[in-house]
């Protein structure tokens, strides 16, 4: 008896500890982000002016990234393993992802550019941060309105298209919790029929380490994956959709598989 109530005291203090680690460490991490944030927005607002928008992405947008992946990385302990760079084409074309964390919004900057995002309008009145973001040009919708942020991803998405910019979307519109993906917007799809370009769908468990219900990360390894290229020209935008969702979908499953103590 008095041993297995020793076991359990042990068991409760390692948990106690390890939280105690994990928000401390939590901690540090978001105070870092923040710093290098302010840091690197006020650097972006002084001197982006000069620069052509295609580089803007390249010497702005995925340095500030990749340094914030990496403060993850050592400070909270989430890496990353990517499979299928090799179905990246040379033309830019639009990315359709699960959408589950910060993380990927930080990480998929890094993958290609020149690229812009579909983001919503209110991360552009956030200080420091969003006046810099504005400098890059997303596609900043109102979530509210869906028929004008349709129509505004389309036209603006398919103008950066035509000039070789990448376009990043997350259909979902949300962050969803690990595990199948919610309901696709068709905008992506319907962007790549307009445009006349391929889909590239990315699938991920970032959701995993960095939860959308808790500001607490957890150290592990994220698993990306890009699929292979979708060719819209033979589909309907309705098919696109389904045929990007659906794999990103049987990929999500087999990742859950693969890590069934995440649950």
């Amino acid at each position: 008896m008095s041993s297995a109530v020793g076991s359990a005291t042990t068991r409760a203090v390692t948990r106690s500890m390890a939280t105690t680690f994990t928000v401390i460490r939590t901690t540090v991490f978001y105070l870092s982000l923040a710093v290098w944030t302010v840091f690197w927005a006020m650097l972006m607002i002084l001197f982006i002016y000069p620069f052509r928008f295609k580089r803007r992405h390249r010497i702005f947008v995925k340095t500030w990234a990749i340094v914030s992946i990496y403060l993850c990385r050592l400070i909270c302990g989430i890496r990353w393993e990517v499979k299928g760079r090799e179905n990246i084409p040379d033309t830019p074309c639009v990315i359709i992802s699960n959408h589950q964390s910060t993380w990927e919004t930080f990480f998929l900057q890094t993958l290609v550019t020149p690229q812009i995002q579909v983001v919503k309008q209110e991360l552009l009145q956030i200080p420091f941060f969003g006046w810099a973001l504005k400098q890059t040009r997303p596609i900043a919708i109102n979530r509210k309105d869906a028929r004008q942020a349709l129509q505004q991803v389309r036209d603006q998405g398919k103008a950066a298209l035509e000039h070789g910019v990448w376009v990043l979307i997350f259909p979902e519109g949300t962050r969803t919790p690990p595990g199948e993906p919610g309901k696709f917007s068709r905008g992506g799809a319907g962007l790549a029929k307009a445009a006349d370009v391929d889909i590239i769908p990315i699938a991920h468990n970032a959701g995993a380490f960095w939860p959308n219900d808790s500001w607490l990360k957890r150290p592990g390894t994220i698993e990306v994956e890009i699929g292979p290229v979708i060719r819209t020209e033979p589909l309907s935008s309705v098919q696109a959709n389904d045929a990007a969702r659906n794999w990103i979908t049987e990929t999500l499953n087999k990742i859950h598989c693969g890590h069934p103590a995440d649950d």
